[in-house]
C-alpha cells in the first residue's frame, strides 16, 4: 500500500538528503520508497532545494527505469526487449502478456495487481527471453508460464 502525499513529509526526505554529495537520487529513491512512485507534485520541490531546474529533475526520473510517476501493480513484470531476446522469442512473448493482461507497455491494469514493463536487457542472454517478475529473474520464458504464474500472485 503506498502512502498519499505529504508535502510536508516530502519536504523532510529532500531536506535529510540536500546536503549529501549528489542528493538527487538519493532524493529521488527516498520518495520513491516512500510513496511507491515520484508524485509529480515532488519535482518543483527538489528543483527548488538542489537549485536545478524542472527539466533537470524530470529527466533523472524519467531516464531510470527504477522509478515511475504512478504506483507499479503489487506484480511487476519486467520483459526484456534487447536484440538476443526478441531473437529468442522475446517480441512474441511480450506481445502474447500484453495482450492477457490487456495492457500496454508500460501499463498498470484497474486493480493494481500488474505493471508490465519493457527492459533492456537482464544480462540473461544466454538463456533468452528472459523476465523479472518482483524483482525474480526468469529465464527461458514461455509465455503460457509466465501468464500461469501471474495469475497465481494475483
Amino acid at each position: 500500500m503506498t502512502k498519499t502525499w505529504d508535502p510536508s513529509q516530502a519536504e523532510a526526505i529532500v531536506r535529510a538528503h540536500a546536503k549529501l554529495e549528489g542528493p538527487l537520487l538519493p532524493i529521488l529513491h527516498a520518495l520513491n520508497a516512500e510513496y511507491g512512485c515520484i508524485p509529480e507534485a515532488a519535482t518543483p520541490l527538489i528543483a527548488e532545494a538542489l537549485n536545478l531546474s524542472r527539466a533537470e529533475v524530470h529527466g533523472v526520473i524519467s531516464f531510470h527505469h527504477d522509478f515511475r510517476r504512478e504506483p507499479a501493480g503489487r506484480i511487476v513484470v519486467r520483459l526484456c526487449r534487447a536484440e538476443a531476446c526478441q531473437a529468442m522469442g522475446g517480441r512474441e512473448l511480450g506481445e502474447i502478456v500484453l495482450r492477457h493482461f490487456k495492457l500496454g507497455w508500460g501499463d498498470t491494469n484497474g486493480d493494481r495487481s500488474v505493471t508490465i514493463e519493457p527492459v533492456y536487457c537482464l544480462g540473461l542472454c544466454a538463456a533468452a527471453p528472459a523476465a523479472l517478475v518482483n524483482g525474480a529473474p526468469s529465464a527461458r520464458v514461455e509465455p503460457a508460464r509466465l501468464i500461469a504464474d501471474i495469475e497465481a500472485m494475483r
